[in-house]
C-alpha cells in the first residue's frame, strides 16, 4: 500500500534527505531487494510520523534532524558534498563542516514537510547494482502527474543506508555538492567561512 505524504520537487529534495537519514542497523550481509525496498518504505512512514505529529515547523525540523543524525551516513555524505576539499580539510574542519552540513539539510528541507500531505508513494520495484540494490518508487501528488524516483540503497558501512536518489534523471546528492562548491568559489576556498555559512543556510 503507498504512505501518504508529499509536492512534487519538494518530495524529491526533502524524501532524499529523509531517506539517507533513516537506515536499518543490520549487518552487511543482510542486504537484499525486499530490505532495501523496505528501507524505502520505512523512511516514507517516519516522515509522515512528522508531518502528521502536528508540531511547529521549527520542531519539526529539529525530528528531522535528529532522524538524520542518528540513522544517517552523515560523515561521508558531507565529505561528498564538500568534493576535493574534502582531501585538504584538517578532521576538526570535517567534523565542523559535518555538524553545520546535518544542520544545514534538516532546515532546507524539513522546512517543506508541510507542503507534502496528501500525496502517495509507492514502492515499484528493485534491483542489485555494482553498490547496492536501486529502488524505483512511483510518486503520486494532488493535481499533478506522477513521476519516477529512484533510490539507492548501500550496506558499505555495515548497516543499511540510503546513499543517494535520482528524480526524473536528476542526481540530488550531485546538486547539493554543486551548490556547496558555489559557496566555496565564493568563499576562495575557504573551508571555515563556507561552514560559517552553512550555520545560517537553509
Amino acid at each position: 500500500m503507498p504512505s501518504k505524504l508529499f509536492s512534487r520537487r519538494s518530495f524529491a529534495t526533502t524524501l532524499a534527505a529523509g531517506l539517507t537519514a533513516l537506515s536499518l542497523p543490520v549487518p552487511a550481509f543482510a542486504l537484499t531487494e525486499a530490505s532495501a525496498s523496505s528501507l524505502v518504505n520505512e523512511v516514507v512512514t517516519e516522515i509522515n510520523k512528522v508531518i502528521a505529529s502536528g508540531k511547529s515547523e521549527s520542531a519539526m525540523i529539529k525530528d528531522f534532524e535528529r532522524i538524520f543524525i542518528r540513522y544517517g551516513d552523515v560523515p561521508i555524505m558531507a565529505r561528498y558534498a564538500l568534493g576535493p576539499d574534502a582531501r585538504s580539510a584538517t578532521p576538526a574542519q570535517l567534523k565542523n563542516f559535518t555538524n553545520a552540513f546535518q544542520g544545514y539539510i534538516a532546515r532546507k528541507y524539513g522546512k517543506r514537510f508541510r507542503e507534502f500531505i496528501g500525496g502517495s508513494v509507492t514502492v515499484q520495484a528493485a534491483r542489485k547494482i555494482k553498490a547496492g540494490y536501486e529502488v524505483r518508487t512511483k510518486v503520486k501528488l494532488q493535481g499533478q502527474a506522477p513521476f519516477d524516483v529512484t533510490f539507492l540503497v548501500s550496506d558499505k558501512s555495515g548497516k543499511s543506508k540510503f546513499f543517494n536518489m535520482f528524480i526524473e534523471g536528476v542526481n540530488l546528492l550531485l546538486t547539493e555538492r554543486t551548490e556547496i562548491g558555489s559557496m566555496l568559489d565564493r568563499r576562495k576556498g575557504n573551508i571555515d567561512a563556507v561552514i560559517s555559512d552553512l550555520a545560517s543556510a537553509g
